[in-house]
């Protein structure tokens, strides 16, 4: 069963987002986020139990958001032939994984604590190879694409990849030009996209209709 959040958790999930995403977790206090929520610091504790616990709330709460931009954004592109769909689809969630990058370092120790995490992301994969197949059905029909891998293959290869890249910086920055922070994510995410693109149109055996 999925975690309702109220309206007050979500107010503060959202501010610590906010300040996360500015200044990281470790750098980010409680006292901060209480005082820009404009609640009292004890209140973090009823809430979540403690701010790590508060990380994990938020990750599965920008899941679920993710999710549901994800439906809006596939009804919103429907009407589109099946490469552009996917290709648009590709960008579309690895933009999103760069764009909340300073959550994945969370994610192995989250998924060890409890259900609730596992739950929103798997809610999520579902949903994301659904429309894949979909999408790989509609170009085979079409003619635009000869081969029918595994939608879950592919969205390995789209996850797989941007964690890669987002992970191992240390590694990844020397084939980046890139000279701040934000410089590094957007050179890297251009080329993680590019790069995915290319080997999942490959894999397709995608070939422009006439």
């Amino acid at each position: 069963m999925e975690t309702q959040f109220s309206e007050k958790q979500i107010n503060i999930l959202e501010v610590a987002e906010e300040l996360i995403a500015k200044k990281g977790f470790e750098g980010t206090s409680v006292r901060e986020i209480s005082n820009k929520a404009k609640i009292n610091v004890a209140m973090i504790s009823y809430y979540f139990g403690s701010k790590e616990k508060m990380m994990g709330s938020l990750y599965q709460y920008r899941v679920k958001k993710t999710r549901e931009n994800f439906l809006e954004f596939s009804e919103i592109i429907k009407n589109g032939n099946p490469e552009m769909q996917m290709k648009e689809i590709v960008k579309f969630i690895i933009k999103q994984l760069f764009k909340f990058s300073y959550f994945h370092g969370f994610v192995t120790q989250e998924l060890r604590a409890g259900d609730n995490l596992k739950i929103e992301l798997t809610n999520f994969y579902k949903i994301t190879t659904n429309k894949l197949e979909e999408l790989v059905e509609k170009g085979v029909t079409t003619g635009v694409f000869t081969h029918t891998p595994k939608s879950e293959d592919l969205l390995t290869l789209i996850l797989g990849s941007a964690l890669f890249v987002i992970r191992n910086k240390n590694f990844y920055q020397q084939f980046v030009p890139h000279q701040s922070e934000a410089d590094y994510l957007k050179e890297a995410e251009k080329k993680v996209c590019t790069s995915v693109l290319l080997s999942i149109f490959a894999t397709l055996g995608y070939h422009q209709a006439s």
